[in-house]
């Protein structure tokens, strides 16, 4: 047991030596930091909302809004399957999204029991359990379909689309290069951004404030101007306005959307000047294709959350999948469009609901108050081990200090974040440390007091503590996951820090305690033992 084999040994000190490594340029000022060769590790710990400072965000998504998103979708659902019902398509008109529900007229009553059976299919219930469905299919008098989202449709549609928009706005501040924001759903229709480190959120609002819904539509040349301007419009277009505040009639439906895009990237244009390329995936390429082959002549809009960015004439098919969107754009501009195009749109529109900066100068004063909490727990724990165990108490303390270290390293290299709960998580791992060698060293003494002799008393000492300790904290690890997977804010960020610190304080406690005993007995070879 105290016999460590050479590979053993020095892979101990190997760990231990990157540990420290790694754990360095936490200690070291930027310009210090830039002076190091390349080779020499430069992580350093990221710090949360609480300590660095920063911007905390609470974004609400509007319930109508998520009923009138899931009602257009459904219309294009709508006018897809009546194509499709067997016997030959279903003809309609007045098809209406006013009063929170989608209804039309069926043309041939005859076939008015087709249209519903096949709505009805396609309208699938919310799960096989409870047999609630999303939307129900109502035959009214008149030839009337009338199709309405059910209040369990609604919820499950509200719960859809905040899901979506938490990924979407995580890709978006990770586009800005932003280190470890916090990004959770709080309650049924609201979202909680904290992103450290960003004094002025106002960029950060403009970004995620954006729908980002990209359509391409042609251009209702046709449309009386004059009429326009008296507030009629032509059936199946919409009245939009330009970015310049234009006003500009496109056809209703959308001849694609940005749902097929896989890429966008800052560009120019052919005078050089900033634009957005963007790129279609197979099935978005193709439909484009098409759609410009059959148009060619004719103007289209690119837009953009309902306002018309651009407005080129198709002068020929665009086969390749891909084009470039041009205007009056900066790098920066250009940039934030890129970002939008590339995260995707938001189901739902979000506005900020509440705002708050947190600054730095808080932040440093909890990191004034941790440190100090850390430093006493040292302290103290290092006086109680010296005194109640002598030499092995020594061991525990060195041990102790090479815990704390590799806490450090670990969250660096790893980039986790520190945040206040992690400082509470780490002065309660720095006062736990040394229970695995409360544990050895009362062990030890057991064995003494049965007559054995040093090293017996030692080598049984270890054996017997390693298994109870291996057990303990086996469960402490189990407990901090389950925190960590179920929990939020700053219950993860008290659960990282446990985490990491109970796997260290195993290694240093036993592994590196057991190492420094092993050398001292090999070495003194001591004939009592006094602990």
């Amino acid at each position: 047991m105290l016999d460590l084999p050479p590979w053993k040994v020095w892979s101990i000190y190997a760990t231990i030596l990157i540990g420290f490594l790694f754990a360095v340029p936490n200690f070291l000022s930027n310009s210090q930091l830039a002076a190091l060769p390349d080779f020499v590790p430069k992580s350093q710990l990221s710090l949360g909302l609480d300590l660095r400072g920063g911007s905390h965000l609470m974004l609400e998504a509007t319930v109508e809004d998520v009923r009138k998103a899931k009602l257009e979708a459904l219309e294009d659902t709508v006018r897809s399957e009546l194509r499709q019902v067997e016997g030959g398509a279903v003809g309609f008109s007045d098809l209406s999204l006013a009063g929170g529900q989608l209804s039309f007229t069926v043309t041939d009553p005859a076939r008015i029991e087709a249209a519903a059976a096949a709505l009805r299919k396609v309208t699938q219930p919310i799960s096989a359990l409870s047999g609630a469905r999303e939307v129900d299919v109502l035959v009214q008098p008149g030839n009337r379909i009338v199709l309405r989202e059910t209040e369990s449709g609604v919820a499950a549609s509200i719960d859809s689309a905040m899901a979506q928009a938490v990924e979407v706005i995580r890709k978006r501040i990770d586009e800005l290069g932003t280190r470890e924001p916090t990004i959770v759903r709080q309650g049924s229709n609201r979202i909680v951004v904290q992103v450290p480190g960003l004094q002025d959120p106002t960029a950060l609002k403009a970004l995620l404030g954006k729908t980002a819904k990209l359509e391409f539509k042609l251009v209702d040349v046709a449309a009386d101007q004059t009429e326009v301007a008296q507030g009629r419009i032509p059936p199946g277009s919409q009245l939009l306005v330009t970015i310049e505040g234009q006003p500009i009639v496109v056809k209703r439906r959308a001849i694609i959307s940005g749902d097929q895009l896989v890429d966008s990237q800052v560009t120019q244009d052919q005078n050089g000047g900033p634009a957005v390329s963007f790129r279609f995936d197979s099935v978005g390429g193709k439909r484009f294709a098409r759609a410009t082959q059959e148009n060619v002549g004719k103007p289209f809009a690119i837009i953009l959350d309902n306002k018309v960015i651009s407005a080129p004439n198709i002068n020929e098919p665009i086969l390749g999948g891909s084009g470039i969107i041009s205007g009056s754009y900066t790098v920066q501009t250009a940039n934030e469009l890129a970002i939008l195009l590339r995260s995707g749109k938001l189901p739902v529109a979000l506005k900020v609901v509440e705002e708050r900066t947190v600054g730095p100068d808080l932040g440093a004063d909890s990191i004034r108050a941790g440190s100090i909490a850390a430093v006493a727990a040292v302290l103290a724990v290092s006086l109680l081990m010296v005194l109640c165990y002598g030499r092995f108490g020594v061991y525990a303390v060195i041990a102790l200090v090479i815990n704390v270290v590799l806490i450090l390293g670990v969250m660096s290299v790893g980039g986790f974040t520190l945040t206040l709960p992690g400082i509470a998580g780490m002065v309660l791992t720095i006062g736990a440390a040394v229970d695995a060698n409360v544990l050895i060293n009362e062990r030890i003494r057991e064995e003494q007091r049965k007559g054995r002799g040093v090293v017996p008393s030692v080598e049984v000492g270890f054996k017997e503590a390693t298994r109870t300790i291996w057990d303990a904290n086996s469960l402490n690890i189990i407990v901090a996951i389950i925190m960590f997977f179920f929990g939020s804010g700053p219950i993860k960020g008290f659960a990282v820090v446990l985490s990491i610190g109970i796997a260290t304080s195993v290694f240093t406690a036993v592994t590196v305690v057991r190492l420094m005993v092993a050398r001292w007995l090999a070495r003194g070879r001591p004939a009592t033992l006094s602990i």
